[in-house]
Parts: structure tokens; C-alpha cells; sequence
């Protein structure tokens, strides 16, 4: 057993230090933001904000124009990114357990590092590694070879996220921190020999909104055009199960119902810091000589709603909570640096298949994602027919399952205690991306309501097949099943 072991090692080692001499592989840097809306870039049409260094990131790689977060809030969404996988495949979200470690040593950190990878991470790693799934988690900081990441939350002072400290003194608001960070790591990492993988997760925008003052006059005094969707009066169509968590309650909570243009500074500012650190990152690998070299990715875990329908935060699978801005740049390639969207069908477990391929490793069947090379090739091609979206998380009443098309949404609640009903909800996204009417009694649609009813049905059929058997996920496979 131990022989078979050291030869498989011996094995791996030969084709890591192979690879290493490949000075084709690239060096990757993923770039993750905490609750980020897509209308917070002027790359997405925001006029109001100023976002210089991500618009020009979009410029010159491609934009995604309906990129999902299969499960939006932030434990889960990472584990998917980590891994290539749904939630329910991984089994890591809160309430629920930690991601297993047998889960973790595929992951693309770990996978790009024992291809030969030099690899770092910054930020709100937002998930802990366990042996078992009743074991206790920890953080994988030695599975990397430079670490800034931390446990929870991390936090907006620099001094008080001890693998930061040392930046504190000149960048006491995280935010920056992360970008020089970044830059140190780009500069010894481009003089060695080996391809590097970088992964920064800033902590901003999220609440408790906390923006670097030093952008304090960025957006002071300013007032900000409201979306189209804002109000209670454009979520009224809305499930009564979607009512029940504190996403509805954080309408007037958060301040968007009264102090709108106060709140969406405060938010602006922070992602502002965002696109400061972005520009500070992409100057270092332009000062190290890497720029043909580097691929860079820029998303966040999940949407925002920002008042949208009368709502506050994330998890629920309607747009501004479940979508998310993208980009990608693969520099050197024919369609780069021609300022392409594409409206292909994305999810966060593509990232996964994608920086794999790239690297020329081997990815394993049956994961969930998929590379999105083929889209950079073709920005009109696809790859996903439908993705499956999840909330498996807060009170029983909010739990939902989903699906999503480029054209279409399907989401059904199956809460029914006391006067509630099972309920569902059917979005021609297509032609009303403000998801304003709910098209299920529209007589016009009944063919295309069962078209996705057959195409959720599969969805749920997946779920009862691939589950895994831990952190009470299976259950749910009968939970969402329609009577």
C-alpha cells in the first residue's frame, strides 16, 4: 500500500516539475468581491459611479453579461468556486458544515500547487477545511504559499486581521491592503520560475458598510438614479415566502427606503476602494513584466439587492441577489482588448474548469462547471443550458429551488405550513431582466411554464441522485419535489 502510495506521489511530482518548466502555463489572478450588484460598474451601465481600473479590466478582456451565483451568499458561493461544484455536490454552506477536506484537495488552489503552481490568498477565504463532517474546521493557510486570508468575516482594519498586520501602518483600511498585498506577491512571484496563482477576496462591499475614508469626497453629496425595480411597489408580485427572511425587513432596516443616496455612497465608496486596489494589482504585473502572461478574473459571491423590489442583501434567486458582474482576460488572445459582452449562460463553478484547462491540467468528469473558453472564442457560443439556484439557508419559509436559462427563470417555494401555499414563480428574463411581471398565469407562456416545470423537475432529479450524504442536504431532494 505504502509503495503503491510513494510511486503515485513520485509520479505526480514528475509531471508538477514537468509543468513547472512550461514557461507557457499562465499565471492566474482571481480577484472576488463580497455582495457586489452588477449596477455598481460603469462597465454595466452605471453613470453615476466611478469605476475607472474595472471598466478597463472589461475593455480588454471580455464582459459577462448573465453570470450567476448558483447559491448566493458567500460560504456556499465560494466552496462552489473552490470546487466546480453546487452546493448541494460540496456540502458547504452555513448551517449546514464545513467544506471536507477530501472536497478541498480538489480544489484549484491545491490542484494548480501541486501542478507546480506558486499560490497565495488574500482576504475572506469565507469557508473552513474539516476532516469529517461533524469535525472542526480550520483555515488551510498552510495549504498556500503566501497567506493574508482569515477566519469569519476578517475586517475593515487592517491591524485586526493578523496575517495583514504588517501592511496596517500605510493601508489601515483592508481594502488596499489586499492590493499591496497583491503587488508583493506579483513582484517575487514573477522573478522565480514557476507560474503563480493569486486569490484576493475582499471583504468590501460588504455590511457592516465600513468605506476608506480617504475616498470620503468621492461621492459626497451625490445622488444616485434609482432602478427601475426600486420599491415594495415592484416586489409585490413576489412570493409571500420571500417576504419571510431578513432580506425583505433590510428594505427599511438598511436605510434604502428613507436614505437611499447616503447608503449607496457609502456602498460606491467602498467598491471605489475595490477599483483602486485593481489598478494597483494590474500596475505590478505590468511592472513585472507578466502583463502577456496573466490572466485575470474579476467577479463577486454574489449580487446585491440595494432595494430592488422592496428588498435588502442577497441569498434569494431573483437578479440583482443571484447575478453578478464578470470579466475575464485572457491576454494575447484574438478577442481581447475589443470590448466584448457576451450573454452566454455562466455560474460560479465555471471558473474552476476554466483555470484548469488554461493550465493544461486534466479536469475531472462529472464536476458541474464549465470552462468558459469556449465563450472567450466565441462570445455568442454557450455552454450551460440551465443552472440550478439555491437557498437552502435562513428560515424554512425562504428556502427555494430553481433554474435559470438565458431565456427564462423557474423558481419554486415550497414552504405550505399555516396560510402559506406552495408557490411558483416564472420570469421571461429575456424581455423583462427587472423580473416585473410573473408570467405563470399568462396564458401566452403555459408552453414555456412546462418547458421549465420538465427542466426544474431534472434539476430536482439531480439533486436527489448527486447529494452529498452529509450536512443534511438529501432531504431536501423530497422538500423540493412538486406534488
Amino acid at each position: 500500500m505504502i509503495k503503491n502510495l510513494l510511486s503515485l506521489f513520485c509520479a505526480a511530482a514528475v509531471i508538477a516539475s514537468s509543468q513547472a518548466a512550461d514557461d507557457s502555463r499562465p499565471n492566474f489572478v482571481f480577484l472576488l468581491t463580497d455582495d457586489q450588484t452588477t449596477y455598481s460598474l460603469g462597465c454595466y451601465g452605471n453613470e453615476d459611479v466611478q469605476t475607472p481600473n474595472i471598466d478597463q479590466l472589461g475593455a480588454d478582456g471580455m464582459i459577462f453579461d448573465k453570470h450567476y451565483n448558483t447559491t448566493a451568499i458567500c460560504m456556499a458561493s465560494r466552496a462552489n468556486i473552490f470546487t466546480g461544484l453546487f452546493e448541494y455536490r460540496n456540502g458547504c454552506n452555513f448551517e449546514h458544515g464545513h467544506l471536507l477536506r477530501k472536497k478541498w484537495k480538489k480544489s484549484y488552489p491545491m490542484l494548480l500547487r501541486a501542478a507546480g503552481y506558486k499560490t497565495a490568498m488574500a482576504g475572506k477565504i469565507g469557508l473552513d477545511i474539516a476532516d469529517e463532517p461533524e469535525g472542526k474546521g480550520k483555515l488551510p493557510e498552510d495549504d498556500f504559499d503566501w497567506w493574508g486570508a482569515g477566519p469569519g468575516q476578517t475586517n475593515y482594519a487592517t491591524n485586526k486581521n493578523k496575517s495583514m498586520v504588517k501592511y496596517a501602518e500605510e493601508y489601515p483600511h483592508s481594502t488596499l491592503s489586499y492590493g499591496a498585498f497583491g503587488q508583493d506577491f506579483i513582484k517575487e512571484a514573477a522573478a522565480g520560475d514557476a507560474p503563480f496563482c493569486l486569490s484576493i477576496s475582499f471583504k468590501a462591499p460588504h455590511k457592516p458598510a465600513t468605506p476608506d475614508p480617504q475616498f470620503d469626497h468621492v461621492y459626497e453629496g451625490k445622488t444616485f438614479k434609482k432602478p427601475e425595480n426600486y420599491g415594495r411597489e415592484h416586489g409585490e408580485h413576489f412570493s409571500l415566502q420571500s417576504r419571510q427572511g431578513r432580506q425583505f425587513v433590510r428594505f427599511e432596516e438598511w436605510g434604502y427606503s428613507d436614505r437611499y443616496d447616503e447608503v449607496m455612497a457609502t456602498y460606491h465608496q467602498q467598491i471605489y476602494a475595490v477599483d483602486v486596489a485593481v489598478g494597483m494589482i494590474r500596475e505590478a504585473i505590468a511592472e513585472a513584466g507578466v502583463e502577456g502572461d496573466t490572466v485575470i478574473i474579476f467577479t463577486s459571491d454574489n449580487g446585491f439587492f440595494c432595494g430592488s423590489h422592496g428588498y435588502g442583501s442577497k441569498v434569494l434567486p431573483y437578479e440583482e441577489s443571484a447575478r453578478a458582474p464578470m470579466i475575464v482576460y485572457l491576454p494575447g488572445h484574438e478577442n481581447s482588448g475589443k470590448g466584448l459582452r457576451t450573454e452566454a449562460l455562466t455560474g460560479n463553478v465555471d471558473f474552476y474548469p476554466t483555470m484548469l484547462e488554461l493550465a493544461g491540467l486534466e479536469v475531472a468528469q462529472g464536476i458541474d462547471g464549465k470552462s468558459l473558453l469556449s465563450i472567450y472564442d466565441n462570445p455568442t457560443s454557450s455552454t450551460h443550458e440551465q443552472l440550478p439556484l439555491i437557498n437552502v439557508w435562513g428560515p424554512k419559509a425562504v428556502h427555494s429551488y430553481g433554474v435559470v436559462t438565458a431565456d427564462w427563470k423557474y423558481i419554486y417555494w415550497p414552504y405550505d405550513e399555516g396560510s402559506f401555499e406552495a408557490t411558483e414563480e416564472l420570469f421571461f428574463i429575456r424581455e423583462d431582466a427587472l423580473e416585473l411581471r410573473n408570467e405563470l398565469e399568462n396564458p401566452a407562456h403555459s408552453s414555456d411554464l412546462e418547458k421549465m416545470r420538465q427542466r426544474y423537475d431534472g434539476a430536482v432529479k439531480s439533486w436527489k441522485q448527486k447529494a452529498v450524504p452529509y450536512h443534511n442536504y438529501a432531504p431536501f431532494g423530497d422538500l423540493f419535489q412538486r406534488d
